[in-house]
């Protein structure tokens, strides 16, 4: 398959599904593409045929694109990450990847341009975190929520405010950053560095003001990024979790129990910003992001020092800070079916805490005079938790 029919076929796609967000080329299925949540068959003038083994292997191969190191990925660790580009029309995060003995693809469409906070309708609190001067930040969620996105808003945020230098460090580079007051380098793992432990040793010796990290992936990686935000750094990064609560858990549970209390110590001090993401389907299709918002108090230092007690979780303390600017999932998502923009079930189906997301319902329920209770829908609700939960807990551990 010449590289001008894998263009064809991708351009007919952006044509077809202005929304879609990711492609799937697996053996047994046609073309799939997946439009707000959904995978269906991409559609085409001429119907597709269910893919065989030669057609997934040759399409691997063009997207490819006799790239020596990807290839040596594929074979030697059975997957290959890389990026695509059509033109200046759309580029893509691409994973080849075998699947019992046969090649699969999964491309992900990543936007051209770089959105602001107010574009993507985050809440604007989250500029403030371009006036950070060091410390830790951190967006989270499960794959496909959004995290690689509100960083660059993030970092766009950064480069039209402060004369700074601003390293990433990324798997593939995702948004292009022109230079404006700031100035970007923009490093590729496998292309300009080997591992993003390796890389942000390097990154260290570089003079940056800012780093990215495309993704908190161990133990080594986290211990230099703390260094990293100890010495006057500013670090952004990702990680799969949740919540606030996981998101620190999952930090201290990489290191020794012998060591909890001292990066208990090192993470009060350092993190300014956790920053979760969910994406609800909307009424009438597309997607938008419910957020929580979790950033540095006296409160937040505490919990992470000592660990989560009763009334003193980090969901508890987030509830609490509306102040500060902070915010739980819940409020996030009450505020989008109040505002008409999801249904009911979304929003029971993402809360984190789903009486306090019940009571928030009834009570706009009854402002507006309607019925407030419904046996029949609250155990529909309670299956679609169960399977959303299973779902995001699959999803994070596959990582």
């Amino acid at each position: 398959m010449p590289t001008r029919e894998v263009d064809f076929i991708l351009n007919h796609i952006l044509d077809q599904y202005p929304r879609v967000s990711d492609i799937n080329v697996s053996v047994g299925r046609p073309l799939q593409v997946d439009v707000d949540g959904e995978l269906m068959p991409a559609e085409f003038p001429t119907p597709m045929p269910v893919l065989t083994p030669f057609h997934t292997e040759t399409f691997a191969l063009q997207l490819l694109n006799n790239d020596r190191r990807s290839t040596r990925l594929l074979l030697e660790q059975g997957s290959a990450d890389l990026s695509y580009a059509i033109g200046d029309r759309a580029r893509f995060r691409v994973n080849v990847f075998s699947a019992r003995g046969n090649y699969a693809i999964a491309m992900r469409r990543l936007p051209t341009s770089i959105p602001t906070v107010e574009e993507m309708h985050l809440p604007p609190v989250l500029n403030e975190i371009a006036e950070e001067q060091n410390g830790l930040v951190l967006v989270t969620g499960a794959t496909g929520s959004g995290k690689s996105t509100t960083l660059a808003a993030v970092l766009r945020q950064i480069n039209q405010t402060k004369a700074v230098h601003v390293v990433t460090l990324e798997d593939p580079v995702e948004f292009v950053h022109i230079h404006d007051k700031a100035t970007f380098n923009q490093r590729e793992l496998g292309l300009d560095f080997d591992t993003f432990e390796s890389g942000l040793r390097a990154a260290l010796r570089q003079a940056p003001k800012v780093i990215l990290v495309g993704e908190m992936r161990d133990r080594a990686t986290v211990e230099i990024a703390l260094h990293a935000a100890e010495t006057g750094h500013l670090v952004l990064s990702t990680l799969h979790t949740i919540d606030a609560g996981q998101t620190i858990n999952r930090i201290v549970g990489m290191f020794e129990q012998s060591e909890e209390q001292l990066i208990r110590g090192r993470l009060a001090a350092l993190l300014r910003w956790v920053v979760g993401q969910r994406l609800l389907p909307k009424i009438g299709g597309g997607r938008i992001a419910a957020v929580e918002i979790m950033r540095t108090t006296l409160r937040v230092q505490d919990s992470i020092l000592h660990g989560e007690e009763e009334g003193k979780t980090f969901y508890e303390i987030i509830a609490a800070g509306v102040a500060s600017g902070m915010q739980t999932f819940d409020k996030s998502i009450l505020k989008e079916y109040e505002d008409g923009i999801i249904t009911e079930q979304t929003a029971m189906a993402y809360a984190s805490q789903r009486s306090i997301v019940r009571r928030g319902i009834d009570d706009v329920k009854a402002a507006h005079g309607e019925k407030t209770y419904d046996l029949g829908v609250e155990l529909a609700l309670d299956q679609e938790y169960d399977r959303r939960i299973s779902e995001e807990r699959r999803k994070i551990g596959a990582r």
